[in-house]
């Protein structure tokens, strides 16, 4: 799966698009994908002047774009009216700081489905090391319904 398949699937777009590729995924069962950390990023700015790190909170994001990856590649929800809202966040674990350079590997397995909403395990690892797991909901919503 390309950059150009990724942006067909999600509605994000820079610099909120964390997600460069797709390796590899199996329908309903997992993905795993490339989220390449520039020096570049906005964010850097601010966090940290100095010593930039790569945010917690865009790692987790960064995760549940690839459950969305996921559900909408495995279920061929190509409805620009549908929306993956990341709904539910448990065991969130930091082990190690992601710096600019770095190459964050994102695994997420399908665990639980009912309805539109699914359950899923998470981890991110940099070379072989993992600097962050988690347990993560998302819900597919028409965009339309308020």
């Amino acid at each position: 799966m390309s950059k150009n398949d990724v942006i067909n699937y999600l509605p994000h777009r820079y610099p909120f698009l964390l997600i460069d590729k797709v390796i590899d995924y199996k329908p309903h069962d997992y993905l795993i994908a490339q989220k390449n950390v520039s020096y570049n990023e906005p964010f850097f700015q601010g966090h940290f002047p100095g010593h930039p790190v790569f945010p917690g909170v865009l790692i987790l994001e960064s995760m549940a774009q690839a459950t969305a990856l996921l559900d909408f590649k495995s279920n061929e929800r190509n409805n620009p009216d549908l929306l993956y809202y990341f709904v539910g966040i448990d065991k969130a674990r930091f082990k190690k700081p992601v710096y600019p350079g770095d190459i964050l590997i994102l695994e997420v397995k399908l665990t639980q489905s009912k309805r539109d909403v699914h359950k899923f395990t998470a981890s991110c690892k940099v070379n072989d090391d993992t600097v962050c797991t988690a347990e993560l909901l998302g819900a597919v919503k028409d965009k339309n319904d308020t």
